[in-house]
């Protein structure tokens, strides 16, 4: 079975990088944490399409960090809870001080 094409990714969510540099295998975790905080849904679906949801649950799931809107989408997209998510288990186990 042949990979599917690159995902046409708007350069945008790569502002900071040389996106026509970027390597889609080495660096994918970065490319699916990246697109689902800043892609919009056409993004987020081609990224799909190229990865695999497996890969991309596996990205995500494992990732250190994402902000709890990207939390709640990678939730609503894959189907799973906040307990799959690495980064849910890691904030529950260092909270913050409160704001008072």
């Amino acid at each position: 079975m042949t990979k599917p094409l690159k995902p046409n990714l708007d350069p945008k969510i790569f502002w900071d990088i040389r996106f026509e540099e970027l390597d889609y295998e080495k660096y994918a975790n970065f490319i699916i944490e990246r697109v689902f905080e800043r892609g919009d849904v056409e993004d987020i679906r081609q990224t799909r399409r190229f990865y695999g949801d497996e890969k991309v649950k596996e990205a995500l799931t494992m990732a250190k960090w994402l902000a709890s809107s990207t939390l709640s989408l990678a939730k609503a997209v894959l189907g799973n809870n906040n307990e799959d998510y690495r980064c849910y288990t890691l904030i529950q186990s260092n909270p913050t001080h409160l704001d008072y």
